[in-house]
């Protein structure tokens, strides 16, 4: 089958973000700054997602993204468009670190959901249609989880007056990613994929420690968080790919947590009904593979082996047998291989080159071809 027709497994992917060119980052910060309209930002856009699509299928790609490049970040923009969401003073307690105890300066904003919950039109659409007007290949679009609204300032981050029943709270958040859902598929996307790093944050002992801070049971909530993901999946037609990311914080070469899969594995890996998960495991920070043997016998995963965080190229020969390994509890044909985040999950990107960048994305095709034979 085509790529553009299969319900696929990539062998070689990407989670999506990819570095933003100095003239897109000059126009952005125009807007910003007022002297340049919206309208004349788009165009800029355009032309610099156009360009990033011909890197992606000249380089081989099969997954197409638009860079994220109309975000300021991985989430806000989504999460901003949303009816009753305000986003608030940032959450010192989750500050970014370059190593163990040292902060990187990066403070991740917190959301209040200061009123009722509503969509107030389709939020990927537009970006959506243009991305797959510009690409043969399959368009893949990434959207923020749900996940993102609760977790840095937990129930007391719920306005009261708006939500007196926090079951209303959640299912009005469920229905709003259904409908979005519906509304990329209804387009033609067959490629989506959430984006979860908070979920992941639940292996740290520090972001552990903030959510009993603010009142919350982490494991309570690990369980509250998978059902809010199947309930917002829940919805999808049967040839939509539906994938989530799970990382430890990614921005400027910076990250949140650290720790192995396993304290959420078993809540997790069998329980929410996606596709396919592309995990992170570029360095002794995500632990190792053997929680993946909680992983349900139809279970894929995308193996994120290469880091976005460095320009240093991984040996071969390394990533061969890091697959190997992984091999031994996910077998191999359910097995694809990525870069372990995006490149630049904030618009300022990591500290790697887009030389750099284009040399892992080439490193991961070509080594998915010489493992399964096809990227």
């Amino acid at each position: 089958m085509s790529a553009a027709s299969r319900k696929p497994l990539f062998r070689a992917d990407h989670v999506g973000s990819l570095l933003r060119p100095p003239e897109l980052l000059e126009a952005r910060a125009s807007w910003k700054s007022g002297a340049m309209s919206a309208a004349a930002l788009r165009e800029v856009e355009d032309a610099a997602i156009a360009d990033a699509v011909r890197l992606q299928e000249d380089l081989g790609l099969e997954s197409v993204t638009d860079g994220e490049f109309r975000r300021e970040n991985w989430w806000i923009d989504f999460i901003s468009a949303i009816e009753g969401i305000e986003i608030s003073s940032p959450d010192e307690a989750a500050g970014f670190r370059k190593a163990p105890g040292t902060a990187s300066g990066y403070v991740p904003k917190n959301v209040r959901v200061a009123g009722r919950l509503g969509r107030k039109g389709d939020i990927q659409a537009a970006d959506f249609a243009f991305l797959n007007g510009q690409t043969s290949k399959t368009a893949k679009v990434t959207i923020p989880s749900p996940t993102r609204v609760h977790f840095h300032g937990g129930d007391a981050s719920v306005d009261d007056a708006a939500y007196p029943d926090k079951d209303a709270f959640w299912d009005d958040l469920a229905r709003i990613w259904r409908d979005e859902i519906a509304a990329l598929e209804a387009l033609g996307c067959r490629y989506i994929q959430i984006d979860d790093p908070v979920i992941n944050y639940f292996v740290d002992t520090r972001m552990r420690d903030n959510l009993r801070a603010i009142g919350e049971d982490p494991d309570t909530l690990i369980h509250r968080y998978a059902r809010l993901l199947n309930d917002c999946i829940s919805g999808r037609g049967p040839e939509t790919y539906l994938t989530i990311h799970l990382c430890r914080g990614n921005a400027q070469s910076a990250w949140i947590a650290e720790g192995g899969y396993e304290p959420l594995a078993e809540a997790l890996f069998p329980v929410v009904g996606v596709d396919a998960w592309f995990l992170e495991y570029d360095d002794a920070r995500s632990g190792g593979f053997e929680p993946l043997r909680f992983m349900p016998d139809d279970g894929c995963v995308v193996l994120g082996l290469v880091t976005t965080k460095r320009g240093d190229m991984e040996d071969r020969d390394g990533l061969r047998r890091r697959i190997d390994e992984a091999a031994r509890y996910v077998p191999l044909d359910r097995l694809g291989l990525s870069p372990q985040c995006g490149f630049a999950s904030v618009d300022l990107g990591n500290l790697i080159a887009l030389q750099d960048q284009a040399a892992k994305l080439s490193l991961v095709i070509d080594l998915a071809r010489e493992v399964w034979g096809e990227a």
